[in-house]
């Protein structure tokens, strides 16, 4: 395979992005000039170099001088009675953006497949089990994630092992409301609509 379409099998890899897609995205590159690419080349690299996972949430942020955590997870003006669970750093960015919530946050890094047979390998699952046994003052969870059968499926197995926690009876576990369609993507909403869905989560 050249490199022509080995970048293309790259860019067909990227969430939302099938072959068609990705093709144009390759040749788009192509016209550009090579002072184009070499600055897109640079911030790929910069942005790698500079980002870090955070240890509480796992989302990635701007690393700051010797820190491990993004600002919110840093903020002690934020709620520590609830934790939203979401998928992904996309999901997160559109939560924080509509101001609805001020509690923190845990990302899973993805979603399970229906039929998939090790959910544990798909999500951060046992990291997240650790970080609710830590979390002292937790009284609500909530489920933030797609109404797809994808993000429900999810919701399910994250749901049952953490009922499994021996001291998590207490916690309450939410979901959003419905006032998101099914098959929406968090990603999309617009904040009214999570606002809502927020409100009237059960």
């Amino acid at each position: 395979m050249d490199s022509l379409h080995k970048l293309e099998e790259i860019f067909a890899h990227f969430p939302g992005i099938g072959p068609r897609q990705a093709r144009r995205f390759v040749y788009y590159l192509l016209n550009k000039s090579p002072s184009y690419i070499g600055e897109f080349i640079r911030l790929i690299e910069e942005v790698k170099k500079s980002t870090s996972e955070c240890i509480q949430c796992r989302r990635f942020f701007i690393q700051g001088i010797m820190s491990t955590t993004c600002p919110v997870c840093s903020d002690s003006n934020r709620d520590t009675t609830t934790l939203m669970i979401v998928a992904r750093d996309s999901d997160f960015e559109t939560i924080e953006k509509s101001g609805a919530y001020r509690g923190y946050y845990f990302i899973l890094g993805g979603t399970i497949p229906v039929l998939d047979k090790e959910p544990e390998k798909r999500i951060r699952l046992e990291k997240l089990l650790n970080h609710i046994t830590d979390a002292t003052d937790l009284k609500e969870i909530i489920l933030s994630l797609n109404t797809t059968p994808d993000g429900e499926h999810t919701g399910n197995v994250v749901k049952e092992a953490i009922q499994k926690l021996p001291h998590a009876s207490h916690v309450k576990i939410t979901i959003l409301g419905r006032g998101l369609s099914t098959g929406a993507e968090l990603e999309y909403v617009d904040g009214e609509t999570l606002r809502n869905a927020l409100k009237n989560r059960q």
